[in-house]
């Protein structure tokens, strides 16, 4: 079960992410499968899986993926972050 801010998360990570990230699989779509994401030493960058380098990627983008930092704001980025802590 989610937290109220993971739950946010969720829909913010459905409405932005979903499209090119499988969040329930480690299989790629448009963007690597993000299960697990932060059990793992490493992100698919090969940086390592810290809230740093995720929300880095997240915000300025990396290769094909956009970057979110015009539209995501600090809440929705939190509530991003704490969403994908629980994959």
């Amino acid at each position: 079960m989610l937290t109220p801010q993971e739950e946010r998360g969720r829909r913010v990570f459905e409405a932005r992410c979903a499209v090119c990230h499988d969040a329930y699989s480690s299989n790629p779509r448009q963007g690597p499968g993000l299960q697990g994401i932060f059990r793992k030493k490493y992100l698919p960058s090969g940086a390592p899986a810290n809230d740093d380098r995720a929300r880095d990627a997240i915000m300025f983008g990396r290769g094909n993926m956009p970057p979110s930092q015009n539209v995501l704001d600090d809440q929705q980025l939190s509530d991003l972050m704490a969403y994908l802590h629980t994959l």
